[in-house]
């Protein structure tokens, strides 16, 4: 009778534990032909496989998972004789669609069906005209040799350029305060900014954004930087 009731129990736990898949990630590889795609998520400060597939022949995947809220998830992409090939995108409950190719990987990935993805494009194509700006800057400064006066004039330049990109990360995030892009880029892309700017994202965050994934980790990240004293 115990063995009875514990095999009970042990079913219930486990159907308690399942969660659905609510979301499906599809897409194809170009040129892909044998290898493995893990779907990840961050997890302990490190990644873990939520779903995976073998490709063997055709390029086309289909993996799914459950999240409760959107958030940044992985594809890793191993393929015998070549180095681990990784893809970040935001995900969320739905159909989201990832098409690449085998040779790039990232650069090449097109991605549909998430409106943070979206929200996350459009920031990383203005961040990627500062960085492109600033390439520039160090090409000239590069350039420029022993002279004193210029490569100072570049330098001033390039610190102004760093500003302007953390002052527009700092706008794209609180004009976005709605979508827990807001709270991921504080984290990502400025975390080594000013706190009063972090603290300033994180209280224009509504309620519903405040209390999720990101907006938790903002929250901690702020209460343990002023702890350690640092501003």
């Amino acid at each position: 009778m115990k063995n009875l009731i514990y095999l009970i129990l042990i079913l219930l736990i486990v159907s308690c534990s399942t969660e659905e898949p609510n979301f499906v990630v599809s897409g194809k590889v170009r040129g892909l032909q044998k290898g493995t795609l893990y779907l990840e998520r961050e997890q302990d400060s490190g990644w873990a496989v939520m779903d995976s597939m073998v490709i063997n022949g055709q390029p086309d995947f289909v993996l799914q998972g459950s999240l409760e809220e959107p958030e940044v998830l992985m594809l890793r992409l191993d393929v015998a004789n070549l180095d681990s090939q990784r893809l970040k995108f935001f995900g969320a409950p739905g159909v989201i669609s990832v098409h690449t190719s085998l040779k790039r990987f990232y650069y090449d990935a097109k991605i549909s069906g998430s409106e943070q993805q979206e929200l996350l494009n459009a920031y990383e194509d203005m961040i990627s005209r500062f960085n492109e700006k600033n390439l520039e800057l160090i090409k000239k400064q590069l350039e420029t040799g022993n002279d004193s006066i210029q490569v100072a004039a570049l330098k001033q330049e390039m610190d102004n350029l760093l500003k302007r990109k953390y002052l527009f990360a700092i706008n794209f995030a609180i004009t976005n305060k709605t979508s827990q892009v807001a709270p991921y880029i504080a984290l990502s892309e400025i975390f080594d900014a000013n706190l009063k700017y972090l603290d300033t994202i994180y209280k224009a965050l509504p309620d519903s954004i405040a209390g999720s994934k990101y907006g938790k980790e903002l929250k901690g990240f702020i209460s343990s930087a002023k702890k350690d004293g640092l501003n």
